[in-house]
């Protein structure tokens, strides 16, 4: 690839960047922009333009044709090779913490539908939607995992935060239920110590909700220690992912959720979401574009079902 290294150190590098990136929102069949319409999109002249495709498709990385006034058509697209001169790298996720098969079967899916384009690709498990949303817009990793709760919340504060993919309901969680540490209790009630994790996005909500109107006592606690917690007498309840209770056949006594608002946003919650920040449209373009995220879930499915082993 010397050839290609030498130009994209030159003037017409940023141009066949741009470039390359732009291809990937494409499919095969589709119509591209207009010469004049790459200028204005790139800001640079009408000879680094033609240069630039120029320069693609001898390094066969694209093959267009012209159709007169129908405009020219993407009929050939090299992946693997276009991507060398896009600039993009590994793209990098960020998503829960793989403790449920639920979770092992999305990350599993994600895996093969990146695998299958030869798309250069990572996950990174992070615990908490606000962390991995934060992370997000740091600009750590390209797209999140969050429930289409927590991304329906977060857009209304931060209107950078745009939904790239929604998945069906049940493939972020089953349902959320409430976790108690005596036997006999059917529902949260006053004086209660209840735990409480404000860095995720869903079990602060529904833990809000479910608690409104009642004296009790928050808890500073993180999700993955709630179960210990109630063991060791530091909480007396709290809201939970039915998933892990499920899968583990844990010995512990839950109960539905009882408000009506809760239980409506725990339908919201058990949906998940592909989110990425407003710098990494592109991303999401490419995601959108050329991954098969319905089969995602699928893959998801037969994990779930012991059918395949989990890969992530």
């Amino acid at each position: 690839m010397a050839t290609g290294t030498k130009q994209l150190m030159s003037k017409n590098g940023r141009a066949i960047m741009l470039l390359s990136q732009e291809m990937f929102s494409y499919e095969v069949g589709d119509r591209i922009r207009t010469i004049s319409e790459y200028v204005d999109l790139f800001q640079t002249s009408r000879g680094t333009v033609q240069s630039a495709i120029k320069f693609l498709q001898e390094e066969q990385c694209i093959r267009l044709e012209s159709r007169g006034h129908l405009g020219t058509f993407l009929i050939e697209m090299n992946h693997k090779q276009l991507w060398e001169f896009s600039d993009f790298g590994v793209i990098m996720g960020a998503m829960p913490l793989p403790y449920s098969k639920r979770y092992e079967g999305l990350a599993t899916g994600l895996y093969k539908a990146f695998e299958e384009k030869e798309i250069p690709f990572s996950l990174a498990f992070m615990r908490g939607g606000n962390k991995r949303i934060e992370a997000l817009n740091f600009g750590k990793y390209s797209f999140s995992i969050i429930s289409k709760l927590a991304a329906d919340t977060q857009m209304e504060m931060h209107h950078d935060l745009h939904i790239v993919h929604e998945f069906q309901p049940g493939s972020y969680v089953g349902n959320h239920v409430v976790i108690f540490r005596n036997a006999e209790v059917q529902q949260i009630q006053d004086g209660m110590r209840v735990g409480f994790d404000a860095a995720s996005i869903d079990q602060s909500m529904l833990t809000e909700v479910e608690c409104e109107g009642l004296d009790v006592a928050y808890v500073a606690t993180p999700y993955n220690q709630i179960l210990q917690k109630l063991e060791m007498n530091e909480i007396d309840a709290a809201i939970w992912n039915a998933d892990e209770i499920k899968e583990k056949n844990l010995d512990f006594h839950i109960q539905p959720l009882r408000k009506q608002l809760a239980q409506e946003l725990d339908r919201k919650g058990t949906i998940a979401t592909i989110v990425v920040s407003k710098d990494a449209m592109v991303i999401g373009r490419i995601m959108q574009r050329l991954l098969e995220l319905d089969a995602v879930e699928e893959i998801q499915k037969q994990v779930i079902e012991d059918k395949i082993m989990p890969v992530y």
